[in-house]
């Protein structure tokens, strides 16, 4: 599979303006601030900067979690919102029970790279991948905890190379086709088993009362879908500790403006719980049988009508 680079530090890669050179100039994360922190996969030539992937039969697709954080990580913000109630302030985890106390109301302790930092949770005989990206905690008035939700961002990791699409934006924003791809294959191999693990672990939790959200690329979700046989094989459920929602975010329609960042937009929500995605999941839908025997005939090009006695 081939694709060109769509998004560069931060900006599309049509994008003429001096905003748009400058951010490479500078390495910048036009989104978190400071430099960008994707690397390629060998390479010591600093930041990628490479946001999002165009394949060539599909519009782009997301590959830095980073460019969910956009727009004062807006996704947060919606987590929030539907899990305690609009409108409630963030707050790095430190900062969350004095801002309580001070104000006497409610707010939300966020734990996560560059908030709260990452939470540590004790591992169980050396085993790891217990603890997840982002961890929001409603605090009440009185400086306490009630409840809290955990949070998932994964986008997808690209296959192939586009380092010489990289190179060719650099020296002078020119646009060329790379050999770069997605590994869809993460989806089953990754992805949805850490899912399904995560929620049973949160349901144990007695504060996790909304279990757990994962939020994603519009694309990402899609294949997750189609890996679990669709939307009627997960039906809808209401928040519970058992619930998994999946937040799925794609490119606002119409076209940016120079030296504007591209907008995203919400395209999904859809809450479930961790037991109907496992069945999903586990339900391998097969082929029909005797498919290897068919590959190995037409291998040994033994495949078609009976030659003919002589």
């Amino acid at each position: 599979m081939a694709g060109t680079i769509w998004e560069f530090f931060g900006y599309r890669t049509d994008d003429p303006s001096a905003a748009a050179s400058a951010s490479v100039n500078q390495r910048a994360c036009p989104f978190v601030g400071g430099v960008c922190e994707k690397r390629l996969h060998s390479e010591d030539d600093g930041p990628a900067g490479v946001c999002a992937i165009k394949p060539i039969r599909s519009g782009p697709v997301i590959c830095c979690p980073i460019r969910l954080y956009a727009d004062g990580y807006k996704v947060l913000r919606d987590v929030a919102d539907l899990a305690f109630g609009p409108g409630l302030p963030l707050k790095p985890g430190a900062n969350a029970v004095p801002f309580a106390l001070e104000h006497r109301a409610p707010v939300v302790a966020v734990f996560g790279k560059r908030w709260g930092g990452e939470l540590r949770v004790p591992k169980k005989a050396g085993l790891g991948g217990y603890w997840v990206d982002w961890v929001l905690a409603l605090i009440n008035p009185q400086g306490n905890l009630e409840e809290f939700v955990a949070v998932e961002v994964q986008t997808i990791d690209t296959t192939g190379n586009y380092k010489n699409g990289r190179a060719a934006l650099i020296e002078g924003r020119g646009v060329v086709p790379t050999s770069a791809g997605f590994n869809w294959e993460n989806v089953n191999k990754r992805i949805l088993p850490q899912l399904i693990y995560k929620g049973q672990l949160l349901q144990r939790e007695e504060l996790c009362k909304k279990g757990l959200f994962f939020v994603a690329p519009q694309a990402v979700f899609n294949v997750m879908l189609d890996r679990v046989g669709g939307l009627e094989r997960v039906p809808k459920y209401a928040l519970q500790p058992a619930a998994i929602t999946f937040l799925a975010y794609d490119y606002a329609e119409g076209m940016p403006t120079p030296g504007q960042l591209a907008p995203l937009a919400r395209t999904t929500r859809h809450t479930t719980t961790v037991y109907k995605v496992q069945e999903a999941f586990n339900n391998v839908q097969l082929t029909d049988e005797n498919v290897y025997r068919k590959a190995i005939l037409e291998g040994l090009g033994l495949v078609g009508p009976p030659a003919p006695l002589d």
